[in-house]
């Protein structure tokens, strides 16, 4: 359900809808829009004593959300979300670039792609302290030491950082150093971890997993916002089919219905939807032309050493080459490289 303010509902009207609601039990999630507030409502709608929320002051409608996922739908929540932190604005018409390698190897090889990214423009890096490894023998990541780095590459160039959280355990040290918290696909529906980040104040990227359908990969993205954060950032990275020959089969399709049946902003990661960094450019440009608000790029200042996802990450100068590419598309898309 949907509480439709008027336009010249005041502070004290909207407060007194949003304890109407609290007292049935129910979520209210006030969302403020350039010219009126509309309320949410979650919980058990069957609840819902419609008419004692329409006689309220300053009320003009009350809509009925059918979609299962109610604050990710556009039918709650009808303008475009953008997420914004101290380094970028991702949303739709520009085009947010968020790149670096797989995992933080060590310090100057951070510091070197941190400092290379911050010349060309793109104001936050990824890279991951802990990794999800198909194989237990495979680097699992530096852990906390990890993120020490980060800290300290994020405070010696400015860049945002962009890392992983596996559990819940790791879950406030992650959260003071991220600019953005990355839930990946294997942690899709690990609605534990899911259920903490809709605690934490930083916002969430979610990626779609390797075999969810549209609605399920929603339905994750709810579980965050249910719990009072808002800011959830969505990302195709490939899903799992009969194809073999790229790593996995990245659902450019995907993103059209993503606008259409939600507010939120969609990047897309060619790199892990590939495998191959020969696929990466041209995928790239796809997802720009598809209407993406962005994408997830592996980049390496040496590929051929990185100790996860070499193949599939770009150098500096292919990096480069990219970037060129995309700022040549976006201008007759009336896109903002950014």
């Amino acid at each position: 359900m949907l509480v439709v303010m008027s336009s010249q509902a005041t502070k004290e009207q909207i407060d007194q809808v949003i304890l109407a609601i609290q007292r049935m039990k129910l979520h209210p999630h006030p969302m403020p829009g350039p010219t009126r507030t509309a309320i949410g409502i979650t919980g058990n709608n069957s609840a819902i004593d419609a008419r004692s929320l329409e006689v309220l002051p300053g009320v003009e409608d009350l809509v009925r959300v059918t979609k299962p996922y109610k604050l990710a739908s556009r039918e709650m929540h009808a303008a475009d979300t953008f997420v914004r932190v101290p380094h970028a604005t991702i949303g739709p018409g520009t085009f947010t670039v968020i790149a670096g390698p797989c995992s933080v190897e060590n310090e100057e090889m951070i510091l070197r792609t941190a400092e290379f990214l911050r010349s060309h423009s793109v104001n936050l890096l990824r890279a991951g302290a802990f990794k999800p490894r198909s194989s237990p023998y495979a680097f699992q990541g530096l852990g906390e030491e990890g993120l020490d780095i980060l800290a300290k590459v994020r405070k010696q160039t400015g860049i945002g950082i962009v890392t992983e959280l596996m559990d819940t355990e790791n879950a406030n040290a992650v959260e003071e150093v991220a600019d953005i918290i990355q839930i990946g696909t294997r942690n899709m529906q690990n609605f534990s971890l899911l259920k903490r980040v809709g605690l934490a104040r930083k916002p969430v990227l979610l990626k779609r997993g390797m075999a969810a359908t549209l609605e399920e990969w929603l339905m994750a993205a709810e579980y965050v916002m249910a719990g009072g954060n808002y800011d959830v950032i969505l990302c195709e990275r490939g899903v799992r089919t009969f194809s073999d020959h790229s790593r996995n089969t990245l659902d450019l399709s995907v993103v059209p219905p993503v606008k259409a049946l939600s507010h939120l902003p969609i990047l897309v990661d060619p790199s892990h939807g590939t495998g191959k960094r020969d696929y990466v450019p041209p995928m790239a440009l796809a997802a720009l032309a598809a209407g993406a608000d962005g994408l997830l790029l592996e980049v390496h200042p040496e590929p051929e050493r990185a100790l996860s996802d070499g193949a599939q990450s770009l150098d500096f100068a292919n990096f480069e080459r990219l970037l060129t590419s995309l700022r040549k598309l976006a201008e007759p898309l009336g896109r903002t490289i950014s």
